[in-house]
């Protein structure tokens, strides 16, 4: 298959994305085309925006960890995003069970969330654009498609990128987690946690 090349920033090529869907839907049959958007974007993007108050942040990922029960949270620690995993969700469940600390997480997500290299909207964009084309050749048959594909060309249209889980995915796998650079996961995190990747 083709190799599609949207920017100096990444080079992806259609078996990849059809790789990742495949796997994203077999792993979260629940998911619609809302999701697999947004761990591509945030594979691409990283995190939805810039932390300017740490302290902000602390509280409120102690307050998600105080709410979160973790008997519903996925058995994974961390997975990577999109196609090509430059980053990382580490679920609050490697937290809650004792394997990181929540300020070890914090801070990867605070350092991973102000990267200098976050790419442009339009650089994502154009990105996006050439993996939906190939999602449009795979006959996914997602429901609510079309209004998802909208919603996203509306978000982009605004130069924002940043989206929230569907509700079906929200309800069916309670997503909660933290995004991580992959070098700075690899570097702080990885070491804990590594025999508990999903794949």
């Amino acid at each position: 298959m083709a190799v599609l090349v949207t920017s100096c920033f990444q080079v992806i090529q259609g078996q990849e994305v059809e790789t990742f869907v495949t796997a994203l839907m077999r792993q979260y049959p629940e998911a619609r085309l809302l999701d697999i958007y947004k761990s591509c974007f945030q594979d691409y993007m990283g995190a939805e925006h810039l932390v300017n108050d740490a302290e902000s942040a602390r509280a409120y990922l102690e307050q998600e960890l105080a709410t979160t029960d973790a008997d519903k949270l996925l058995p994974w620690f961390f997975e990577p995003c999109g196609v090509n995993g430059r980053y990382v969700r580490v679920s609050l469940k490697a937290v809650l069970d004792g394997k990181i600390t929540a300020d070890m997480l914090l801070d990867t997500f605070v350092a991973s969330a102000n990267d200098p290299d976050r790419p442009s909207v339009e650089q994502w964009s154009n990105q996006w654009h050439d993996i939906i084309v190939v999602i449009d050749g795979m006959g996914l048959n997602l429901p609510h498609c079309d209004e998802d594909r909208q919603f996203i060309e509306q978000v982009l249209a605004q130069g924002k990128y940043a989206i929230s889980h569907s509700p079906e995915y929200r309800e069916a796998y309670s997503p909660h987690y933290r995004i991580v650079r992959r070098d700075i996961f690899d570097q702080q995190l990885k070491g804990r946690l590594t025999s508990h990747c999903c794949h």
